[in-house]
């Protein structure tokens, strides 16, 4: 039954009603904006203060002030807080924006050994300095209120976010050449022709540091209601490390590898011995390649003038390894193969390489290359 009050009734118009019921069932909107859109419904249907209160898991005052509101500047005007409620702010605007200027900076730069500020030691710094400063209302800042400070200007200097500055000047125009060479790749595909006694492109690299590590236990496979992965002591024997030089054909997707103890020139220079012995004598052999010094040592210009124009060298610019696709091969077979590999010896680790390679190569997937190849136009 509706409820007899000494209230004014509150009389909704059909667009207030709308914004209100739309308000009161939001989940996005303020808590606090729903709550008075469901008070004020509920008094424009006659329900009482007391059953609302209930209802509403409040009390009386609350919903009494909201009505009281509504009647007084109108429904929508009162989902709104009046202005100069609340305690005023203890830490002024200029307050804040001094703290986060000390966070903007490194405490080593301040006279402190730290590299990074903790809200400990930034908090500490403020009260040390805040009057001298003019800003007395810091004196008892806690290390709480910083946080809030930060985080409410999203600042974390706490934390550090690696960039790669491009330090290369010639970074677009190399760029462009190691894409133009890509879209060419692309445009001999589309042909469709035998393309193998003509030319061939590899994206080649090489994988340092592949560890050679022994069990000092043996595995325990998998036990249904035990344990459901396979179980590995901890440690381990350490034999070194290899290395793998491997160039990817982006025509065929054949896999050239070459698993050695180094990377040096004569590494490389074997790997080019290797590549040249596969393809027909009439190919022009293109290699995209980073600048490590081994690809241009004087021995590895050494042998390539024993074979005159037989390589194409298409280097990519300084710390645009990104730019190379063998790097996602080297990814994927990071994540596969070598992942949790262990062996007895290095020839055992080798052997083990090459074989997975030859499997690659009897099946070869080519990997293509799709970022920015519509800005490269081929003539």
């Amino acid at each position: 039954m509706p409820f007899q009050s000494t209230r004014a009734k509150l009389v909704l118009s059909a667009e207030a009603e709308s914004r209100l019921s739309l308000l009161a069932h939001s989940r996005t909107e303020p808590a606090q904006q729903v709550e008075r859109a469901q008070i004020l419904l509920a008094y424009a249907a006659g329900e009482s203060i007391s059953a609302m209160a209930r209802r509403l898991g409040t009390n009386r005052p609350k919903i009494e002030r909201c009505v009281n509101k509504a009647l007084q500047i109108g429904p929508l005007a009162a989902l709104e807080d009046l202005p100069g409620r609340g305690k005023p702010a203890a830490i002024s605007a200029e307050a804040r924006a001094w703290v986060i200027s000390l966070a903007c900076q490194k405490p080593k730069d301040l006279g402190y050994a730290a590299e990074l500020w903790t809200t400990r030691l930034l908090a500490s710094h403020v009260r040390q300095h805040c009057t001298t400063q003019g800003y007395p209302s810091l004196q008892r800042l806690a290390r709480g209120t910083v946080s809030k400070i930060l985080r409410q200007s999203q600042v974390r200097p706490h934390k550090i976010s690696y960039y790669l500055e491009r330090r290369d000047p010639d970074f677009e125009s190399k760029m462009a050449q190691v894409l133009y060479v890509y879209r060419e790749v692309q445009t001999l595909r589309q042909a469709g022709q035998e393309i193998s006694s003509l030319i061939a492109v590899l994206s080649y690299d090489e994988k340092p540091g592949i560890q050679v590590l022994e069990n000092t236990a043996p595995d325990l496979p998998p036990r249904p209601g035990v344990h459901p992965a396979i179980a590995r002591d901890r440690e381990y024997i350490r034999h070194g490390t290899l290395s793998l030089l491997a160039g990817i054909d982006l025509l065929t997707g054949h896999v050239h590898g070459m698993v050695a103890e180094r990377h040096r020139s004569r590494e490389f220079v074997a790997f080019l011995k290797q590549v040249d012995r596969f393809y027909p004598a009439s190919a022009t052999i293109r290699i995209i390649l980073d600048n490590h010094s081994a690809h241009l040592s004087k021995e590895t210009r050494t042998y390539l003038a024993t074979v005159p124009n037989r390589f194409d060298f298409v280097f990519t610019p300084k710390h645009g390894s990104w730019l190379n696709l063998v790097e996602s091969f080297f990814a994927k077979l990071a994540k596969t193969l070598l992942r949790g590999i262990r062996g007895s010896s290095k020839a055992e680790l080798r052997e083990r390489i090459e074989r997975h390679l030859h499997e690659l190569n009897q099946e070869p997937v080519v990997m293509k290359w799709t970022y920015g190849l519509e800005t490269i136009s081929v003539t």
